[in-house]
């Protein structure tokens, strides 16, 4: 099994942690770092800032938001980079919800596999450079029609180092998971848990072709207090369950309600939409935290490390900051 890392929040200006960071990661042994894009920093200046300073760690993004840029824009960004790292670059894209995409970038939000399927669809001909590209889909046409009507078929001018830059999805429901597993190369979950993701995503898993890779993000927490790291858990997890979407529509909270926790989701954002999250944070469940991190002392986390190595999952995006940990965990598995 491989090892990620998530860079997390970018930390004092300068860019000295995440270089940091990455150094040692890369020393260790680390498959890919990865670089968050919500609505604050952007995932392709850090890993700019980083593949400058290492030589052989991955640079992923986590994920770029398909949305905050045309497939053309998106494939100029990824092939210089790749360029300047030497084939180092592993784009992970989403969708993002609602409330970033029409609220943040000003773009519709309906039918995202549709829309998803389209702009993979330019980018690998982009990045191709098999000819001048033209498309005419529902989301997207090159060139565009009416306007000036000028607009005319092109193809890049830099040489890609790579023909085909890997694809991984962001993806939480079955039929995105599914879609990442059709036309990607790779899927990034979150909150997954490796004793319910076999039947959960039966139908992405079926149809996976070899080398198809499974980029789990998991928060480790080396704590002798079990119960004091799972407090760190139920945060990220409340807040994304209760606050990141609208109450009539939240992936996050419809992803833990397909894991069996459809009670307690429905608790969590009701007390969060009343501004009464402490108590949302302390209603989501020790059971759904403790199948997606891996928390409390190194001897159970040993153990807990099993089930993952038993699943498809491929690498484990180790989301800490504490290099102790980051060496644990690569003696554990690297």
């Amino acid at each position: 099994m491989k090892l990620g890392l998530g860079i997390g929040p970018l930390g004092p200006p300068g860019g000295a942690r995440l270089v940091q960071l990455a150094q040692e990661a890369e020393a260790l042994g680390y498959d890919t770092i990865w670089a968050p894009e919500i609505y604050g920093a952007d995932c392709f200046t850090p890993l700019t800032w980083i593949g400058a300073q290492t030589e052989r760690i991955n640079l992923g993004t986590s994920i770029m938001q398909i949305s905050a840029r045309t497939p053309a824009s998106a494939a100029m960004h990824a092939v210089a980079l790749d360029y300047l790292s030497n084939g180092r670059l592993i784009l992970g894209i989403g969708v993002s919800g609602p409330q970033v995409v029409e609220g943040w970038y000003g773009q519709p939000y309906p039918k995202p596999l549709a829309r998803t399927r389209e702009w993979v669809s330019i980018f690998r001909s982009i990045v191709s450079r098999d000819g001048a590209v033209s498309f005419d889909g529902d989301h997207y046409k090159l060139p565009l029609p009416g306007g000036t009507g000028l607009g005319k078929p092109l193809k890049l001018i830099l040489h890609p180092v790579r023909e085909r830059i890997p694809v991984y999805l962001g993806a939480e429901g079955p039929k995105n998971v599914a879609l990442s597993a059709e036309i990607c190369d790779g899927w990034i979950p979150m909150f997954l848990s490796p004793y319910r993701m076999m039947e959960q995503y039966k139908d992405a898993m079926s149809i996976r072709a070899p080398g198809f890779e499974i980029a789990a993000t998991v928060s480790v927490i080396v704590d002798d207090d079990v119960q004091r790291a799972l407090a760190q858990i139920k945060q990220q997890v409340g807040f994304y369950v209760g606050g990141m979407g609208a109450k009539s529509f939240n992936v996050h909270k419809d992803h833990v309600t397909r894991m069996g926790f459809g009670d307690a989701a429905n608790r969590v954002q009701e007390l969060f939409m009343a501004g009464r999250r402490d108590q949302a944070i302390a209603a989501v469940p020790d059971e759904l935290c403790d199948e997606i991190s891996l928390v409390g002392p190194k001897a159970r986390i040993r153990e807990r490390l099993a089930a993952w190595r038993e699943s498809p999952v491929t690498m484990l995006n180790v989301g800490t900051a504490d290099t102790e940990t980051l060496r644990f965990m690569a003696e554990e598995l690297l």
